[in-house]
């Protein structure tokens, strides 16, 4: 007769379960959530850097904040809201650290797309990278993990008419970059 053990059952477990069990230190729970919720944290954080290897790096910090600071989870519904907050703070945070203003005359996100060359396989990722980092953040946010304009303001601690600005003229430049590669492309097709 085998004997299973109770985490055997965890990846029928619904997330709340777990969340409570994890709470209480419980690791394969942990792991559980994490097999669950990694992946999202790091498209999350790819689509904040637009780099691979960097937002895995940033989704490592934010799981291991979640371990850290889960029992100061006070509802255990608010578990993804609350992950979200943490990976918006890990992200502000890197951004911080690194300096994010240095040399903002050449910020990326000021340049206009080229219509005679958008480049040769522009998708999303690649017009976000375009944006520069706060614009980047508050649209993605806004569209990709559906936060409200008052709850990204919250997250990032930017004033609500911030919030508003950021996402109007990040969609716009999305927008002029985006249109830019379909022209280029229609040419090329003729």
């Amino acid at each position: 007769m085998v004997v299973s053990k109770a985490q055997d059952y965890y990846p029928e477990c619904p997330e709340p379960f777990l969340v409570s069990l994890a709470r209480t230190g419980d690791r394969s729970a942990f792991e559980e959530l994490v097999k669950r919720r990694q992946s999202r944290v790091r498209n999350l954080m790819r689509r904040f850097c637009n780099d691979n290897a960097l937002a895995d790096d940033l989704a490592q910090q934010v799981l291991l904040k979640v371990w850290l600071n889960l029992r100061q989870l006070k509802k255990i519904s608010a578990f993804n809201g609350w992950l979200r907050k943490l990976a918006v703070n890990v992200w502000l945070h890197y951004l911080r650290m690194n300096d994010a203003l240095k040399g903002a005359s050449e910020i990326v996100g000021t340049e206009r797309p080229s219509r005679e060359s958008p480049g040769v396989g522009m998708d999303l990722d690649h017009a976000l990278a375009t944006l520069a980092p706060t614009l980047r953040t508050c649209v993605v946010l806004s569209y990709s993990e559906g936060m409200s304009h008052r709850e990204i303001a919250a997250a990032t601690g930017l004033p609500l008419g911030t919030v508003k600005t950021h996402i109007r003229n990040g969609a716009k430049q999305l927008q002029e970059v985006l249109a830019a590669y379909d022209e280029q492309k229609e040419l090329d097709a003729s």
